[in-house]
């Protein structure tokens, strides 16, 4: 039987077991809080996921810590404040329940609260003396007084059960501390149980779980980014998601587990140009949605840009489109995952957004703008401008460009894309042809044989187009025994290197950039011409994050002796273009253009060319009203240096 260090044996008795039976008791209010979460998760699809408990601690500790660390505030307050409750909540159970309690144990069990303090007040100290926009208020402003709370309910305890090691007389205290770690502790319970299912905490137990069963595992296996869309069965279905339930059950848990921090929203291009898109409010009307009676009165965040915050209602069984999303902030999207990237859950705002995307063209026919027009011109005549396909090899005319016929007449082949069509764009691909022949590159076309990629058909949602193109143009490679294929447009590089294998279809497939910085640094292209002047380069979202290119570009200018500066938004955190996801036909309003606000960053340093690597990044920036910096691509600029 232990002995109390003072006089008042009730109340050491007290503290020295209370804190185990609040700590059991927080344990069950967390567990009912999983079964009462997972009973919205399983109202999704049944999906197989090939997740494990298991794998949770080093995805939380490599990957989740990798992105947290991308905003410093954030990373300072929250390595104290995770790393303080995890390790409380090893050692609680050591100290207050199994009896293992030590001098050594409770001093680190004193330091992991002392942790969480600060991390709190890190935490409060962000919020004050205004708390900035892109942070929730309501449940979340309370979260750190329960941590402050919890911190100093199990902080006294220690100090007072460290007694004979401090040496002071406390007695006269132990009534008053008794009275305070009751009320502390039955205030935290109440705090946990309300918190635990439907406020902030429920991003921890939902976040650990979505790391275990995320829809993307291949996001922590490989370095590369895992990007590509998964594809429907469109014999079986469900083509794309109308309801709440069609979503897969762990795409449920994932959007339970956003820590509504903002990051998403303050990286979204369509949300800085006043279009009616916050990603973070997308998310949270989601989860809303698994309630059986969903509304966004309780959102604390900012509304959608031009949409007032108001009773948004059907749950899991009407429509989502149109009522728990407006329709337009699904359509607003530009697919440039910077709100992905960004996302400390790891959560797929891209995936769930182009299967409503799926659901509305597929089952509904309802796309705004010029939607229509570009897929319908698509399904007739296999490329969104409607135009024959002979005609995207006019501007080649002069350069007798080989058309494929077998493997035997070309090293690689060249995809010219929509970007054929472009007067601007073919003068990129003139630069391009010509760096290849300089290079000793043998190089082909499909001419009439090359059909659209589909990028655009799948991005706004017709998967059965872009299915059909991907499997005749694969049927096309393969008869020609195409391997090796070169682009100078992301989109299609996309398609063709991360999504055409679902299909069959395996090739190397390099961006123009990737190809010249190669030819470059074996010197079979030789600069003869060192350039003057100053530019920035605009990274393209296609190449960047979905592809993880950022540095053959890079290299490639500063071979030309180019005084390199960059944007604020660069690199893979770069800022949209506004050209992808099909976001210039459907052309959602708002109170900017995203090329504008891009060009202004450009303004900002200073360069006197954008240097570009995208024929869509080329239409977008390049459509800025004047003065602006001259907009050229990198494979112009290799040739002024090639042939001076």
């Amino acid at each position: 039987m232990l002995e109390p260090p003072f006089g008042s044996v009730w109340a050491f008795y007290f503290l020295l077991y209370w804190p185990g039976i609040l700590f059991l008791l927080a344990i069950a209010a967390c567990l009912l809080a999983i079964y009462a979460r997972s009973r919205r998760w399983h109202r999704g699809r049944n999906v197989a996921s090939g997740g494990s408990l298991f794998r949770i601690p080093a995805r939380y500790l490599i990957d989740v810590h990798h992105v947290v660390s991308r905003d410093k505030q954030a990373a300072r307050l929250h390595v104290p404040v995770a790393g303080g409750f995890v390790a409380a909540l090893i050692l609680i159970p050591i100290v207050h329940l199994l009896g293992l309690a030590t001098h050594v144990t409770r001093y680190i069990l004193l330091v992991a609260f002392v942790a969480m303090v600060v991390g709190a007040v890190l935490a409060l100290a962000r919020r004050r003396p205004m708390r900035p926009a892109r942070l929730s208020g309501g449940r979340w402003s309370v979260l750190p007084f329960v941590l402050i709370g919890f911190a100093a309910l199990y902080g006294i305890v220690n100090i007072v059960n460290l007694y004979p090691v401090l040496g002071a007389d406390l007695d006269r205290f132990i009534g008053t501390l008794v009275i305070i770690a009751m009320l502390v502790a039955i205030w935290i319970l109440l705090d946990l149980i309300a918190l635990a299912p439907y406020g902030p905490m429920r991003h921890a137990i939902a976040g650990a779980l979505h790391l275990a069963w995320h829809p993307r595992q291949a996001r922590f296996r490989n370095k590369a980014p895992d990007a590509a869309l998964k594809p429907l069965d469109l014999d079986k279905g469900p083509l794309g998601v109308g309801t709440i339930g069609e979503f897969a059950w762990n795409q449920l848990l994932g959007f339970d587990a956003c820590v509504s921090c903002g990051r998403c929203e303050a990286a979204c291009p369509a949300f800085a140009a006043g279009q009616p898109l916050t990603p973070k409010k997308f998310i949270q009307d989601l989860v809303a949605g698994t309630s059986r009676n969903a509304n966004d009165v309780t959102y604390t965040g900012q509304p959608y840009p031009g949409i007032a915050l108001g009773a948004r209602r059907h749950g899991t069984g009407g429509l989502i489109a149109g009522n728990l999303v407006p329709e337009s902030t699904i359509w607003a999207c530009t697919t440039c995952r910077a709100c992905v990237y960004e996302c400390p859950m790891m959560i797929e705002h891209v995936d769930a957004m182009v299967d409503l995307r799926r659901f509305l063209t597929l089952e509904e026919g309802r796309v705004p703008g010029h939607g229509p027009d570009a897929l319908d011109e698509t399904r007739l005549a296999d490329n969104p401008g409607g135009r024959a396909l002979g005609e995207r090899l006019d501007w080649a005319s002069d350069l007798s460009l080989t058309v494929a016929r077998d493997a035997s007449d070309h090293d690689w082949l060249l995809w010219l894309g929509d970007g054929g069509y472009d007067r601007r764009n073919q003068r990129t691909l003139r630069a391009l042809v010509k760096l290849l022949r300089h290079a000793g590159i043998k190089v082909a076309v499909l001419g009439e044989a090359e059909k659209d990629c589909g990028d655009l058909s799948r991005r706004l949602g017709d998967e059965a187009t872009f299915q059909r193109l991907a499997n005749e143009n694969i049927a096309t490679l393969d008869r020609l025994g195409v391997k090796r294929i070169v682009t100078a447009d992301p989109h299609v590089l996309h398609c063709l290197k991360n999504e055409y294998p679902d299909f069959s279809g395996h090739y190397e497939v390099l961006h123009h950039t990737q190809l010249l910085a190669r030819l470059v640094a074996e010197k079979r292209l030789t600069v003869s011409g060192v350039l003057e002047g100053t530019v920035t380069y605009h990274d393209p979202c296609y190449l960047g994050r979905y592809n993880g290119e950022v540095g053959a570009p890079r290299d490639l200018i500063d071979a030309l002796g180019l005084d390199r500066r960059e944007m604020a938004r660069s690199g893979l955190r770069s800022f949209c273009c506004g050209g992808g996801g099909g976001a210039p036909v459907t052309d959602i309003p708002g109170k900017a253009r995203i090329p504008d606000l891009r060009m202004e960053q450009a303004r900002e340093t200073g360069a006197e060319r954008v240097a570009v690597a995208c024929p869509n990044c080329m239409q977008m920036l390049e459509g800025v009203v004047e003065p602006r910096p001259e907009v050229v691509d990198i494979a112009e600029l290799l040739l002024e240096a090639v042939e001076p």
